[in-house]
């Protein structure tokens, strides 16, 4: 496999975009124009929905994708299978960080380990997170937990990350490129 296509990606992107706004498509769409990707997914089929998520979200990949699931472990799975020849995409941020929540965890700790990682890998990586913090303040103190972490989670990311991208609506906004 040639090495030259993935370095065409800069070393680390973080895509960001709400629910069904078209990131994890844009994100893919990213890791395929670079050559054969390795898809890092974060989810769990917890229940019947998410279960079909997933179906869906392997459909629209195809076959040309290794997928490797790690719902924990992120930092760890990067450094084991990041490499020049394959583009990595973590699909996503937000479902990892929900669960180390539910592992309770330490998030500041995880945080960390994943942005010091970051900045060793042998090839590029595209990240994959929900931006929760545009709607209404949850009613519940888990849920605003959730989006406080989750918003603390993107700016750590975003400040290691060489290039960020807002997609809305399937339209991406790039927010930060420092390839340029």
């Amino acid at each position: 496999m040639n090495a030259e296509p993935a370095q065409q990606l800069p070393a680390v992107t973080l895509v960001l975009g709400g629910m069904r706004s078209g990131k994890s498509a844009y994100a893919e769409a990213l890791v395929e124009a670079a050559g054969p990707g390795l898809y890092l997914a974060t989810a769990e089929a917890g229940d019947g929905e998410m279960a079909e998520r997933i179906r869906l979200h392997r459909e629209r990949r195809g076959p040309n994708w290794t997928t490797v699931e790690e719902p924990l472990e992120l930092a760890a799975a990067l450094a084991e299978h990041a490499d020049a020849a394959r583009p990595v995409l973590v699909d996503c941020l937000t479902l990892w960080l929900s669960n180390l929540m539910g592992a309770e965890k330490d998030l500041d700790l995880e945080t960390q380990a994943l942005t010091e990682r970051l900045g060793t890998l042998n090839g590029p990586v595209v990240l994959v997170s929900n931006e929760v913090g545009g709607g209404i303040i949850p009613d519940n103190a888990l849920a605003r937990q959730f989006a406080d972490a989750a918003g603390r989670l993107n700016q750590a990311v975003a400040a290691v990350a060489d290039r960020v991208v807002l997609v809305s609506a399937g339209l991406p906004q790039v927010l930060k490129d420092k390839t340029k």
